[in-house]
Order: C-alpha cells, then structure tokens, then sequence
C-alpha cells in the first residue's frame, strides 16, 4: 500500500513540475510562488520592529496602528486573523504588483483569467512587469480596451501569513487601518468567481470597520474622514453604475457585427458626456478626492468595469448595515451568511434578504398598531 502510495504522489508531483514548466497559467502560477517566498523569507515581527527605538517613531506609530486594526477586526468585527499582518516584509521596489484588467471595446465584457481555488477574475496580477506591459500591449492589439495600474497589498485569503507590506506602510494611518480590515475580509469570506462582490464587501467592512476602529480610540477626525471617504466612495460607485448602465442599453439597441462603428462611436459620445458630469456635478460633491481625478479618471470600457469591481452596489451593504442597528460585526455576519445562501449569486441573495426583512417587519408594525 505504502509503495503504490509513494508511485501516486511521485505521478502528482512529475504533473505538477510539467504544468508549472510548459503551461502560461502554470508559468505564472510558479513566478508567483517565488515572489510570495520571497516576501515570506523576509519577514521580521512587527512587535519587534514597534519596540525596537533605532527604528524612525513614525514607522513604529504606523506599525503598532496595524496590530492594533487587526486586534480589532478579530475581536470587535469577527474577522478570521489567522497570522496574517503580525509581520512586515520589505519589499525591492516601490509597486507590489502592476494589475491588468481588458474588456472588449464594443461591449461591456471582461476578459477573465481562471486560477485555482479563487475561481474565474475579471484582472490579472503581475509581478514581472514586462510581462504585463507586453500582455497589455497584446490585448490592445486583438482590440481591447486596457487597464494596468499598480496596487500596493493582496491577500493569499489565509492560505499563508500574509505580512504587511512596505508597499502599503506608505499610505496614512487611516489607509493603513482600513486596509488591513480589507484584507482581513477576504481571508474570512471569499466567493469564487465573484470578484465584483468580494471586493465591494471588503470595501464597505474596511470603510465602516475603520471608522468604528478610530471611533473606539476616541478619535473623532479620524471618524469623520472615514465617513467622508466612504461617502465619495458611495457617490462615485452611483455614476459608475449609472454610466455602466448608459453604456450596456445602448450596446444592446445596436446589435450585430454590422453596429459596430455606430455602437463605438456612441459610446466615446457616452463618455465625453460622463468627463463633463464627473467635473461639473460630482466633482463639487467630492470632499476626499481632489478636482485632478475628476479631470483625469480612464473613461473606457476597461477602466469602467474595473472601477465596478470595487465599487458595484456599495449603498446595498450599507442597507444592511442600517438594519442592523449600524452594527458593522451584524452587518459583516449577515451579508456573509447571506451571501452563502447563493454564492452564485449573492447581490440577488441580499436583495431578496432586504425584502424579506422589509416585508416581516412591516407586518410586525402592523400587528403592533392592531394590538393597541
């Protein structure tokens, strides 16, 4: 038995040495493996870095605001912790990793990339960034819109410790903070193959989690710049799919290979239409984000659908979140426990949730009006 066990486990490792040599997925699946070895090689404790004083106050101040968020996220918010962000892992270079989203120019559809156990993702990550310059250069060729753009943390979703990184310890303590409940997020709920809804969750926990993070702290300008973020986050997540739907309605009036032309050249008339809303009307709204963004935001199909993988129904979490008492622990485990329900789909899950729940508690109020 044991030796017909040793043959098997020799076939799956020879297997497994081919995919990684020969395959792109199993090419790029082993230069991510490296690079996450060598983050791992270079962790150092946190706690050890916060009490060591040859280390700059500002740095130690940051790093015990990252143990003290994931304090937090474990024992207010219930987040699964694991060993993740005890450690801090200097990287060689400024950006992590460079990000690839393509969607096809005369529709609103990814190209989506396929990994093992996170399912289909509407975006690539990349740390050979040759790699990624010529990939997105290939896709621009077979006529896709495009979007690289650098990102500074990811999550293994408890498949390792994930360390922090010096990628990340460069944004402010309020980034930091919500950052980190982020990423704890994924590493307790994550649906495969729904990138739109794992991200926008993580958003809404990491915003209100950090605000109520700071607001035990006794930190009230803290509370109120994470409120405002999330506001404009909010806002902005309205015109993205208030655009997505501009753009969707009128692809589909002008069907067929014939449209074509006619379908891209309303499209970019969409879109002039949009820079002019975003400068004019939304951009006076925004307290966080500077008038430049506004001015400067990608408008093409790419940069649109991935601005609505992080930010697709954000005022749908936010509903539970009110009835829940405004509770971001409820919150987080009733859209997860809701969300497991129908993990195919889990924004048709919440919605229909929200309904019932509407629904009970309207006949609730009508029983106690009768009874009195």
């Amino acid at each position: 038995m044991l030796k017909w066990s040793l043959v098997a486990l020799g076939v799956v490792a020879i297997a497994a040495a081919i995919f990684l040599s020969i395959t792109e997925t199993g090419r790029y699946l082993a230069r991510a493996g490296w690079e996450e070895t060598k983050i791992l090689w270079r962790r150092r404790d946190i706690a050890d870095i916060v009490a060591d004083t040859s280390v700059d106050r500002l740095t130690r101040k940051k790093l015990q605001t990252v143990l003290d968020a994931r304090a937090f996220a474990k024992s207010a918010l219930g987040l699964d912790v694991g060993k993740s962000f005890t450690s801090f892992s200097q990287l060689e270079r400024d950006t992590l990793v460079l990000v690839l989203s393509a969607a096809h120019r005369d529709r609103l559809a990814y190209h989506r990339w396929w990994f093992p156990i996170v399912g289909n993702v509407p975006y690539k990550g990349y740390f050979d960034f040759d790699m990624a310059r010529a990939d997105e250069r290939g896709f621009q060729r077979s006529g896709f819109d495009t979007y690289l753009r650098p990102a500074s943390a990811f999550s293994t979703l408890g498949w390792f410790n994930d360390p922090l990184l010096s990628t990340t310890l460069r944004a402010d303590t309020l980034s930091l903070a919500n950052t980190v409940i982020h990423e704890l997020t994924h590493n307790t709920y994550f649906a495969s193959g729904q990138a739109e809804f794992n991200e926008s969750f993580a958003n809404f926990v990491g915003a209100r989690g950090s605000a109520e993070f700071f607001r035990t702290r006794g930190h009230p300008r803290a509370v109120a710049e994470a409120d405002a973020r999330w506001s404009d986050e909010k806002l902005l997540a309205r015109f993205w799919k208030r655009l997505h739907g501009d753009i969707d309605s009128t692809f589909k009036a002008h069907p067929g290979a014939g449209n074509v032309r006619v379908r891209l050249a309303l499209r970019d008339s969409i879109y002039r239409a949009a820079r002019e809303e975003l400068i004019f009307r939304l951009g006076p709204q925004l307290r966080t984000i500077a008038p430049r963004y506004v001015e400067r935001v990608r408008l093409d199909n790419a940069a649109l659908l991935a601005r609505r993988i992080y930010l697709t129904d954000l005022d749908l979490f936010d509903s539970v979140y009110v009835r829940e008492g405004r509770d971001t622990r409820r919150a987080t485990t009733r859209i997860i426990a809701v969300a497991k329900s129908d993990a195919k789909h889990p924004y048709e899950a919440l919605r229909g949730w929200l309904l019932a729940d509407s629904a009970g508690r309207g006949r609730r109020g009508r029983s106690k009006a009768a009874s009195k």
